[in-house]
């Protein structure tokens, strides 16, 4: 286990352009083994390029990211995308369940996927169902369910082989102001539960409020009064 006070995750001095447009410019990260970080910014600042650096999802132009004392630039494309199955999790504003699959089968997905047998990935996934309040739906398929539910089942999905840092990019975006704070509510509660770290991708300070601590991104620079030297 990660010390609570060493940076599980760290991106410093992060560049990405796309053409001529500067996305990152300099920005940098830390999280702790645990913590919640809320990225903020206005829409276009940089706070998604940035998520999608520091989970390896996008390579930055220059600097470095470092996932548990690894460097994610040294790895290779097949060690990065273990990576992000086995040890990182993701929930995007729309949820991107597949839709030809059950409820069940969608958060069984990720561990089918890593070779866990059907029966077992099932079982597991029908306990994060529980936890996440929609184990009523698990047979259902995502155009059967609400915006909330469908939601609050991508995070199950996430979570289901209790990765050590859940990446959420508006994850309460696409839904309604009761929804979007039970979402958050059950995300939350089952990242401490699973002491998952949380790097939180938002604009809306009722949603940051269930954050540990805020990065600011505004034109591709980040704030950050605890950033590590």
């Amino acid at each position: 286990m990660n010390d609570r006070g060493v940076p599980l995750l760290v991106g410093r001095d992060l560049h990405k352009s796309y053409g001529p447009t500067a996305a990152l410019d300099g920005a940098s990260i830390h999280v702790r083994a645990g913590e919640i970080v809320a990225v903020m910014g206005p829409s276009g600042s940089g706070k998604s390029t940035l998520l999608h650096c520091a989970a390896g999802i996008v390579p930055p132009d220059s600097g470095r990211i470092s996932y548990d004392g690894r460097e994610l630039n040294a790895m290779s494309d097949v060690e990065r995308s273990a990576l992000r199955r086995r040890e990182f999790g993701f929930v995007f504003q729309f949820g991107q369940l597949v839709p030809e699959l059950t409820c069940l089968e969608n958060v069984a997905l990720p561990l089918r996927l890593d070779g866990v047998k059907r029966r077992e990935a099932e079982r597991r996934a029908a306990g994060w169902l529980d936890r996440l309040e929609v184990a009523d739906i698990a047979h259902q398929r995502p155009g059967e369910v609400s915006g909330g539910q469908g939601q609050r089942v991508a995070v199950a999905r996430a979570l289901v082989n209790r990765p050590r840092v859940l990446f959420a990019d508006e994850p309460t975006g696409a839904l309604d102001s009761l929804n979007g704070e039970r979402v958050m509510r059950l995300l939350t509660q089952a990242a401490r539960e699973s002491d998952t770290a949380v790097v939180l991708v938002t604009h809306e300070t009722r949603v940051a409020a269930y954050s540990d601590r805020e990065v600011v991104v505004r034109d591709g620079r980040t704030r950050d009064a605890e950033l590590v030297a």
